[in-house]
């Protein structure tokens, strides 16, 4: 069923961070049918807003000023992180680069102990020269994929030395950071069947390809998101679809089998049963359980039954600089 708000529902939120100029430009080129966006010129608005409202931005776009450091480091410290894409002034090295956002990359900036890094905010951000404006729903297209592959990094880069302190930085957790990328997963699914943006999954971050720890790191979080489940699942009060998704979403972006999931479920019922018979209980309760295995694996096997591309959606959605 199509809510009656649906063209409403139907547009990208942007978030800019610009002078006037230039955000008058962007407005011209982002068409209000398709994208719903609010303009800043002055820092502390635009970080104001970007903290209140993270859950409704879909992507910000933040003119390269001399201080833009300085706001893009606050929201990482916050744990804002948004897709993004920067524009870059007309005067950039970067001018004689290709004119295509999936390839464009930001210029190398030196970190105080001597690394060489290659971006601001994330390494999804996405660059324009303020000459390509034209290009910029492409671009935001791709900052939003690049922000759905992102994985766990170090901090942003702070070259700002008026800026450091004895004081630790915070730094965004990888938990916090898959939450934001399911989060805006869910919103685009749910608003815009934006299933190849949703489904573009990175093989770096395959259960396969990750270390040892972070496999380690990984199954212990889905083992603690399924007892929760499991323990809430015939609960009324408790939001059982929102934590499959969760589970699912993880488990899909992972790449786990769903002889992996079995595997996960044995375990835990072995756990419980052991738990009820030292407790002088029958674990018959147990055979209940099953509807909470069939129903993530459900929701699992349609997530990679959806994730073939669909041949109406844009190339240019598939396919993003790595």
């Amino acid at each position: 069923m199509v809510p009656p708000n649906s063209a409403l529902q139907s547009q990208l939120s942007i978030c800019i961070f610009a002078e006037s100029a230039l955000a008058d430009s962007l407005r011209e080129l982002l068409n209000r049918d398709r994208y719903l966006h609010q303009a800043f010129d002055a820092p502390e608005q635009f970080l104001q807003h970007v903290t209140r409202h993270r859950d409704d931005i879909d992507c910000l776009i933040l003119q390269n000023f001399h201080f833009s450091l300085n706001v893009l480091n606050y929201l990482y410290e916050q744990e804002a992180l948004l897709p993004i894409v920067i524009v870059e002034p007309p005067a950039s090295n970067n001018e004689q680069r290709q004119a295509d956002p999936s390839t464009q990359s930001p210029p190398a900036l030196t970190a105080d102990d001597g690394r060489t890094t290659h971006y601001l905010y994330h390494t999804g951000e996405v660059w324009l020269l303020a000459t390509q404006l034209e290009q910029i729903p492409t671009a935001i297209e791709q900052a939003i994929a690049r922000f759905l592959n992102l994985s766990f990094q170090p901090a942003a880069h702070d070259t700002d030395q008026s800026a450091a302190s004895n004081t630790a930085k915070v730094h965004p957790t990888p938990a916090s950071l898959r939450q934001q990328q399911h989060r805006l997963a869910d919103k685009l699914k749910e608003r815009l069947g934006y299933l190849g943006v949703y489904y573009k999954r990175n093989p770096r971050d395959f259960f396969r390809n990750l270390s040892t720890a972070e496999q380690e790191e990984l199954l212990h979080c889905l083992r603690e998101e399924y007892r929760e489940i499991i323990l809430n699942y015939f609960l009324n009060d408790y939001p059982l679809n929102q934590a499959i998704d969760r589970l699912v979403n993880q488990t899909f972006f992972a790449n786990l089998s769903v002889s992996q999931v079995l595997e996960i479920h044995m375990e835990l019922m072995d756990e419980f049963a052991q738990q009820l018979k030292l407790e002088g209980r029958s674990d018959e309760i147990l055979l209940d359980y099953r509807l909470a295995l069939i129903d993530i694996i459900a929701h699992l096997c349609e997530m990679y039954r959806r994730s073939i591309p669909r041949e109406d959606l844009p190339y240019e959605v598939f396919v993003h600089g790595e």
